[in-house]
């Protein structure tokens, strides 16, 4: 058994996009002004989007999705647990993984904090050590040139620290549900099994 069970992840998880939902339609500077968003931007070397200081249509149009998405979660956390656990989350967690897992890899390899742009013989570093070097958002890189797509707007803070909440929430959802459905297997066979002696 699981120190916390997957629903009250899952309802965690509901929660915190409707209140992501919140802020992004009433003040996302509020995000973007969050601790948590600067020290992964930071760390990363993520650079600061200041778009998010003002209320703007597109992150209006976020906020309505992000509530959708965290109303209808809730919602599907009344189905029953043999439909709801095993059938609808147990392909969505691993689904909505692969996708966070994949956005975070794509906003962090494609922006300018990537190793792959940084200049081995750039602030007299030498040697490949400066492609391990701690990626900043404040210096301009030579070899980074921004993408000609609308990609290019997600190589912010905020979207990679929303992306790696994702990921890290839906990794702890998969794992907690592998472990939950074989409990409710088990659950299910015995009431089977049962039932059948029964009659």
């Amino acid at each position: 058994m699981a120190l916390i069970s997957v629903k009250t992840i899952l309802t965690s998880l509901a929660f915190f996009h409707i209140t992501l939902a919140f802020f992004f339609i009433t003040n996302p500077a509020t995000i973007a002004d969050q601790a948590l968003v600067f020290v992964v931007g930071e760390a990363m070397g993520m650079p600061h989007a200041r778009t998010f200081e003002t209320q703007s249509p597109a992150l209006a149009f976020l906020g309505v999705i992000l509530a959708f998405m965290g109303i209808s979660d809730l919602v599907t956390l009344s189905l029953p647990e043999d439909i709801g656990l095993l059938h609808y989350w147990s392909a969505q967690a691993p689904l909505r993984l692969a996708l966070s897992m994949a956005t975070l890899f794509y906003t962090f390899f494609t922006s300018a904090a990537s190793p792959y742009y940084q200049n081995p013989a750039a602030g007299g570093v030498t040697g490949s050590a400066s492609r391990l070097a701690h990626p900043s958002a404040h210096i301009q890189v030579p070899g980074y040139k921004p993408s000609g797509w609308g990609g290019d707007m997600l190589k912010n803070r905020v979207f990679f620290s929303f992306m790696f909440i994702e990921m890290i929430s839906w990794f702890w959802v998969w794992v907690t549900l592998k472990e939950e459905m074989r409990e409710i297997v088990i659950r299910k066979s015995s009431r089977r099994r049962s039932s059948q002696g029964m009659y």
